[in-house]
């Protein structure tokens, strides 16, 4: 894990004790993240409606960059210990308050029927850092929103039993895919509401809703969409001297396909001159450019590792076509609708991907790109060669991929359901099911235990 730039490090300041806090607390697994700019993307569109909140992350940064929509979040940042062991002090003073808060009793027993289904240590560890979050909470909280529905919702599940106030959790991909069902059905019986980015995540989760309830009305599809506003207008483009430039923009890690990227690419024609630019740092770097150095494709690949925002969008304008050739990971584990390729999208750059999760949602296979099954490198091969031998089908998708974002992917719809979901679930009250349910007692932040930070 990196540790925090500089810059990082000088913005950490306590909160002055005349300064009350807000009534959202924003609960991210990690913040920020190069990989999740949808997140980002949400919470400056809900700072800028008016929402205040703080964001409570469970893990501290480990990028040695932000993208530029950082510097415009307001927020102040407060890191959960990620390791009990790294805090104990924190911990146990967390847990001593904890343990007088109204709904500990409630929480307590939630837990232990958790960890009789989940002997881990992650779950012992959510436990720990939910009692921390509850009692270092200020008193002004109302409300716990959530990012992924694994985790990160376990911690504020039981933080809000402890704190008797209300959560709802927004849901992406593997926390859908990868968490037994019996997780996801308590989950979504007791939080306030439940927003997912895909029309498949939806459907799954709304089919888990709690008997004699309306699945659909708990569970809203809410797609990220992409602020334009943030975005240059696409370039001209046409022919251009060189190799053929293939850009692709993802983790290195198993659902992303890189496997059968490289195994596409050992199947092209020697007559094809093209070039590979792959941005994206990840746990299988080593190993994917190992398999490049085996196929004898290395010279044609240029690994860029993690950028940012401004580096990702330069590469999409100067690039001829994008592929990411996403799929099922062993363990269940798969995109949702992957922003970058909304983000080229925005710059008209023709896409290849797989027909696999919410990707056909905004990709039609021969409207707006190419899809191909997933873990098939003979028909990637093809689409490869397809686009490169055809100019005028890749602009004209291009194009019909920039027109579908723009007229039914754009942010506002998406934002304006969450905004009207929180702005309910600040004006409701407690949950009324358990002890829980009274009125929350305030509690100031632990002397010393944690530090909210404006991060850039």
């Amino acid at each position: 894990m990196m540790p925090l730039s500089p810059r990082m490090k000088d913005s950490v300041q306590e909160r002055p004790e005349t300064d009350a806090g807000p009534p959202l607390a924003v609960v991210l697994k990690g913040y920020p993240r190069l990989s999740e700019t949808f997140i980002a993307q949400e919470l400056k569109a809900l700072q800028d409606r008016g929402f205040r909140f703080d964001i409570w992350s469970l893990r501290r940064p480990y990028d040695d960059r932000t993208h530029p929509i950082h510097d415009q979040i307001h927020a102040r940042c407060a890191y959960l210990p990620e390791y009990l062991h790294e805090a104990p002090l924190r911990v146990l003073r967390g847990l001593a308050r904890a343990c007088r808060l109204p709904g500990f009793r409630r929480a307590l027993t939630v837990f232990l029927r958790d960890l009789a289904r989940d002997r881990t240590r992650n779950r012992i560890r959510r436990f720990g850092q939910a009692a921390v979050l509850a009692a270092e909470l200020p008193g002004e909280t109302r409300f716990l929103y959530v990012h992924f529905l694994h985790t990160p919702a376990s911690t504020a599940r039981y933080a809000g039993l402890m704190r008797g106030i209300a959560w709802g959790f927004s849901a992406h991909a593997k926390d859908i895919w990868t968490i037994p069902d019996w997780e996801k059905r308590e989950k979504i019986a007791e939080a306030r509401f439940g927003v997912t980015c895909t029309a498949s995540g939806a459907a799954h989760l709304a089919g888990l809703a709690p008997d004699g309830r309306d699945g659909q009305a708990r569970i809203s599809l809410a797609y990220h969409g992409l602020d334009l506003s943030r975005f240059p207008p696409p370039p001209q483009r046409g022919a251009r001297p060189g190799p053929l430039t293939i850009l692709s923009v993802g983790r290195l890690v198993e659902k992303k396909g890189y496997d059968d990227l490289l195994a596409a690419l050992a199947l092209l024609p020697a007559t094809l001159d093209w070039r590979l630019v792959q941005i994206g740092g990840g746990a299988r770097a080593k190993a994917l450019a190992a398999e490049a150095e085996a196929r004898g494709l290395s010279r044609r690949i240029d690994w860029r590792g993690k950028r940012d925002q401004r580096d990702v969008i330069a590469a999409m304008r100067e690039a001829d076509f994008f592929v990411l050739p996403s799929k099922i990971a062993r363990d269940g584990d798969r995109d949702g609708l992957p922003n970058v390729l909304m983000e080229a999208a925005s710059q008209e750059l023709p896409c290849i991907s797989t027909a696999v999760s919410a990707i056909p949602e905004f990709l039609r296979d021969g409207q707006e790109g190419l899809l191909v099954p997933p873990s098939d490198p003979a028909a990637l091969a093809a689409a490869i060669l397809r686009l490169a031998e055809d100019p005028t089908l890749a602009a004209t998708l291009g194009r019909a991929s920039r027109q579908r974002l723009v007229a039914e992917f754009g942010m506002e719809a998406g934002i304006t359901r969450i905004a009207e979901l929180l702005t309910a679930g600040l004006g409701q009250a407690a949950p009324a099911e358990s002890d829980a349910s009274a009125a929350p007692t305030a509690s100031a932040p632990i002397d010393g235990a944690t530090s909210l930070a404006r991060v850039p």
